[in-house]
């Protein structure tokens, strides 16, 4: 066994990758199709392994498609870098060529690994980290199903009963069991307040009193039945039991991952700090994996997308936009739970409003504030310590 060192690049796909495989020159030694199974896959690896002793591996997917490849790679304790699609897209204009094919595209990322030495690497994930994955992608699903389902209700309800349509909120569960029974002006008022008010309360409805008078108003100022009502009020009402069962399964769906994750022994840390609850939480977890793989907390926020870019030009210095790649997750993780502290948290509602003072957008001043908190979460998961809200100045 020849004991030089190569570099393997891998563009993964549904079907089959291309591995590309470069010695210390960026001679090509192999390039090839390799089917994404696991015979394949491991007479792949028969086959670096034959021509070196320590092969570096990278790939442009840390799963879905990648999934068994990585599972192979770490059976055999090989080390794998991680260089994301945007980074190879961005990377391929720098070498001749215009086409973009499954080959070239895997002796870029070999190329790149080879003379970066700044990539991240990845480790074999946990059973039940990856359990987590799989059940935050299907509440990502769901959520987004939900959604369409509201935004296709609220479109049939306008063309059925406008004034409805504008008086409820389709996001919320009362609204969606008036509407799953009452579509239509005229059933609203022949069932009449007093009745619309009690079947709201059975059924365990929040506010049932108001619900139901803005549905007695909204009825009162329709007295024309609008084309197709019979047909839209139909609709309207599947949508609504759609839209309600899709909660219950998001319901129950965050009380599967939340438990989950208080199981982990990160949660305590996680969840101690303003805004980032379980379902966030789950999301750092999933989209980090092992904290040791970043040396500093600038080495997170880089991976995150938070770090500004330079834009400097002659002698234009000092100029910095935001940064369009990194993971797109972690940096909604970090967003969204920064946005949510702005409540909870006064310390962090102080540091957003000093932003704003200085001139900085609403977005611009919920980065800054969520930059400052990789800072902090870096520091609590280092020292094993919960947040503590800071002295007052």
């Amino acid at each position: 066994m020849d004991s030089k060192k190569v570099w393997v690049g891998i563009d993964a796909g549904k079907e089959a990758h291309w591995a590309h495989v470069l010695d210390a020159s960026g001679m090509k030694i192999l390039s090839r199709r390799v089917e994404n199974d696991e015979a394949d896959l491991s007479g792949l690896i028969d086959e670096v392994l034959a021509l070196s002793e320590e092969p570096l591996w990278a790939v442009d997917q840390p799963g879905g498609s990648a999934a068994l490849l990585l599972a192979l790679l770490w059976e055999r304790d090989q080390r794998v870098l991680y260089l994301p699609g945007l980074a190879v897209e961005r990377a391929r204009e720098a070498y001749p060529g215009e086409s973009k094919t499954d080959a070239r595209d895997a002796y870029v990322i070999a190329d790149q690994v080879r003379m970066r030495s700044n990539l991240a690497r990845l480790v074999p994930g946990e059973d039940d980290l990856a359990e987590l994955q799989l059940l935050l992608a299907r509440r990502r699903d769901l959520v987004a199903d939900r959604t369409r389902c509201v935004n296709r209700l609220r479109d049939v309800l306008l063309s059925l009963f406008p004034a409805l349509e504008r008086a409820l909120d389709l996001n919320a569960k009362g609204a969606l069991i008036l509407v799953s029974h009452y579509q239509t002006p005229g059933a609203i008022r022949r069932v009449g307040h007093r009745r619309l008010a009690a079947f709201l309360k059975n059924r365990g409805v929040k506010g049932a009193e108001v619900i139901a008078q803005k549905a007695i108003t909204a009825a009162k100022a329709q007295s024309v039945s609008l084309p197709a009502q019979s047909v839209a009020a139909t609709i309207c009402a599947e949508l609504a039991q759609e839209t309600l069962a899709l909660k219950e399964s998001v319901a129950a769906l965050d009380g599967e991952i939340a438990g989950r994750f208080f199981a982990r022994p990160e949660a305590r840390i996680l969840s101690s700090l303003p805004g980032m609850g379980p379902i966030l939480g789950s999301e750092f977890l999933v989209s980090v994996g092992e904290l040791s793989a970043f040396e500093s907390a600038d080495q997170l926020a880089a991976y995150a997308g938070l770090v500004p870019a330079a834009h400097d030009s002659g002698k234009r210095v000092g100029n910095h936009r935001r940064m369009r790649g990194g993971n797109k997750v972690l940096k909604r993780v970090f967003y969204q739970s920064a946005f949510a502290s702005l409540r909870s948290s006064p310390h962090s509602r102080a540091y957003y409003d000093r932003k704003r003072r200085e001139g900085k957008k609403h977005t611009q001043a919920l980065i800054a504030l969520a930059r400052r908190r990789v800072n902090v979460l870096w520091a609590m998961l280092r020292d094993e310590t919960t947040f503590e809200v800071p002295p007052a100045a």
